[in-house]
């Protein structure tokens, strides 16, 4: 009996990547880490860089391990990663400058000097994109300010994704879903919007018309397939290689790309994105004045979302305490906030003083007092008190996006690796007063393998994937039970939460 195709899902975080194998059934698909390895940015003098030529070598090593297992099955490979970040290359495509980390903080105060050049209106107009300092126009912007020569030397964008793909195949392609985020793309996939290219000196001959999820880049180059064994039949096939754009993909909700959805997505992990899947962007003056984002999904889908901090200030508390001899692991974390008193501290997630400091734990110690709370006497309490603050965030995003839609969310659909935190799903469904869908905690390579599916015709469209997502993902549901405490201290609170 034959045995199941393989597809490659190269998944890269923030904070770790993993190369993945995903068995191809007629009836599931069966995810398997092969290589898992560590990722961080690296502080180089004043800068903040990311050591891609290491992610690199974790992947080459991922893909000969894949091979050592599963041979001449492997089909496919394609690669998604976080957003806004990327590379340059110049006319003989070597690479000019690092690769610098969005927490890099050469942006700071580069969105007011790039509106001295192009209003905030007319950014949000060609793009449809909410303003964050970390996005790429300011990167590449602030490389103006500073003087730097890099731009004038460069000769090709590619962002974080367009760069594995590049490796691995030696084809230089913008995609999609990740080119959204830049702040430079016209919404929708128009292409690149040369009037802010023009007006802060972005050279406009780095970008190409970005391909969509499901393009084929053909075989990995045969260097490559020397040194792994990879097959000449593997074909490379370009996902949706934004991280959100593909989890979003693996939610397990009837229908796609509908033009009232009766549900929104929290993609939950060190960042969360909180919206809705719609089929037209939106681009009125609300959308821009809450600083909302029509980010490119799949199959030309639109993203409506807004960032929030996520589980970024708890990731960096746990390793405060770890240097301090408190070797917590998730699930004590979790047990001793379950024990902690409820609603009795919070924080804002979305202050710039969580965003990079040299140590969380003092930062968020820091913001009890300079709020004029009471310090948490217990390790829980704090656990508590930023999961708690989190869901209070969800709550406010949920009252914005109802706000900009002109009708009430029915279902929260929570994927990522937020749904193993439990005690954070019954906290966003307590303070939403929502019913919670968690699940599946996969669903960044879930969505990243469904790319490569419907590329390869195992399903007919994006509706089929998800249709069958809800007959064999493993998903959760919480109900609200004590909405009446959470509007109670959301009350109390409210008017400190910006």
């Amino acid at each position: 009996m034959d045995q199941p195709d393989i597809a490659l899902a190269i998944d890269l975080g923030a904070s770790g990547g993993r190369v993945i194998a995903a068995e191809l059934r007629g009836d599931m698909i069966q995810l398997k880490d092969v290589h898992r390895f560590e990722n961080a940015p690296l502080a180089v003098g004043n800068r903040l860089l990311w050591n891609l030529l290491s992610l690199w070598k974790e992947v080459e090593i991922g893909i000969g391990k894949a091979v050592e297992e599963h041979r001449d099955r492997i089909v496919s490979l394609g690669v998604d990663t976080w957003g806004v970040d990327y590379v340059l290359l110049d006319r003989n495509d070597d690479l000019v400058g690092p690769a610098f980390c969005y927490r890099d903080p050469r942006t700071r105060g580069m969105m007011d000097h790039a509106f001295k050049k192009i209003s905030r209106d007319e950014i949000f107009q060609e793009t449809g994109i909410q303003f964050m300092e970390i996005n790429s126009l300011y990167q590449l912007y602030s490389m103006r300010v500073e003087n730097s020569p890099i731009l004038d030397i460069a000769d090709r964008f590619l962002m974080i994704p367009d760069f594995f793909h590049w490796m691995l195949t030696g084809e230089k392609v913008n995609e999609f879903t990740n080119a959204s985020t830049t702040q430079m793309m016209q919404p929708g996939g128009l292409g690149w919007s040369s009037k802010i290219l023009d007006k802060l000196g972005i050279p406009e001959k780095l970008f190409r018309t970005p391909v969509q999820p499901g393009c084929s880049l053909g075989s990995v180059r045969s260097q490559l397939r020397n040194l792994t064994g990879l097959s000449q039949r593997a074909k490379t096939i370009v996902p949706a290689t934004h991280d959100t754009g593909a989890a979003v993909l693996a939610v397990p909700a009837k229908g796609f790309s509908e033009s009232k959805p009766n549900w929104c997505y929290i993609s939950s992990g060190t960042w969360s994105l909180m919206g809705v899947e719609l089929s037209q962007p939106r681009l009125n003056a609300k959308c821009s004045q809450l600083n909302f984002t029509n980010e490119g999904g799949a199959n030309g889908t639109v993203r409506l979302l807004k960032n929030i901090a996520g589980l970024w200030p708890l990731q960096q508390c746990r390793a405060s305490w770890q240097r301090r001899g408190k070797p917590y692991d998730w699930t004590t974390l979790a047990t001793l906030a379950s024990e902690a008193k409820p609603l009795a501290h919070w924080i804002d997630v979305q202050n710039p003083a969580f965003i990079a400091p040299e140590d969380m734990l003092d930062a968020v110690v820091g913001y009890f007092r300079q709020s004029g709370q009471t310090t948490p006497n217990t390790d829980g309490a704090i656990v508590r008190s930023i999961l708690e603050s989190l869901a209070m965030r969800y709550r406010i995003c949920l009252g914005m996006l109802e706000d900009l839609l002109g009708y009430s969310i029915e279902t929260i659909h929570i994927v990522g690796g937020g749904v193993r935190n439990q005690l954070l799903c019954q906290m966003t469904a307590d303070a939403c007063n929502r019913t919670v869908v968690a699940g599946p905690v996969e669903a960044t390579a879930l969505g990243n393998v469904i790319s490569q599916m419907l590329a390869l015709g195992r399903f007919k469209n994006v509706g089929e994937a998800r249709a069958w997502m809800l007959q064999t993902s493993s998903i959760d549901v919480y109900e609200p039970k004590s909405p009446e405490a959470w509007d109670e201290s959301f009350n109390k609170i409210a008017s400190h939460l910006s």
